[in-house]
């Protein structure tokens, strides 16, 4: 039997899926000590982990280096990688919007030609351009988003929101909604067909202790 390899996203998501994974059994002590290893394995049931960064995690599972992945929704629907997404976990919730300040409300419905800033740049363009046809020019930033239409270099923002308290603080309100965001199990699309029942195993396992 071989080996199935699990990418988890570093930090939160990472955390919350190996809970649920142990809640259903499937158990890697090794990820709870302060090895400076790369990769966990369970013996016994013939399972590797690894932590990636979020961006990284649906190159691996496209290519197979990983035949399961845990990726938040945001991530999936800006790399555009080929693999199936099969379950939400209903964690790490958020929201992908248009922001900015108050007053830009108004350039969102007329098709007026705006810049937006965001450092999800096919989300933005699929939304602005698909969705609205409306011409924008996306300018790809890595930092604090919240930033651009403060010095001005963008009229609004595409970035992801939680509670909403940062754009507060710096006058800035949602002016448009563009999708739920939560954490995804994605899988390797040959490996769905070669190990369907045991990633069906480990599907249903997590569904059942969400």
């Amino acid at each position: 039997m071989r080996y199935l390899t699990i990418a988890l996203t570093k930090g939160r998501l990472a955390k919350k899926a190996l809970a649920l994974l142990e809640a259903s059994g499937i158990t890697c002590d090794e990820m709870h000590t302060d090895s400076r290893k790369l990769i966990f394995v369970n013996e016994e049931l013939k399972i590797k982990f690894f932590l990636a960064k979020a961006t990284d995690v649906p190159t691996y599972v496209e290519y197979g280096a990983a035949d399961i992945g845990v990726v938040g929704k945001d991530t999936i629907l800006e790399e555009r990688k080929n693999l199936y997404e099969v379950l939400d976990l209903g964690f790490g919730k958020c929201s992908m919007v248009v922001a900015g300040p108050p007053e830009m409300g108004a350039l969102l419905t007329h098709n007026n030609a705006i810049r937006v800033a965001t450092k999800y740049p096919n989300i933005a363009k699929d939304h602005f351009y698909n969705k609205k046809n409306q011409k924008v020019e996306i300018i790809k930033l890595n930092g604090s988003i919240e930033l651009a239409p403060l010095v001005g270099l963008s009229e609004v923002i595409v970035d992801i929101v939680e509670t909403g308290s940062t754009l507060r603080e710096n006058g800035l309100v949602v002016l448009e909604q563009i999708c739920p965001i939560s954490a995804r199990v994605v899988v390797n699309r040959v490996s769905l067909k070669m190990e369907q029942e045991r990633i069906h195993r480990i599907i249903e396992g997590m569904k059942e202790n969400l």
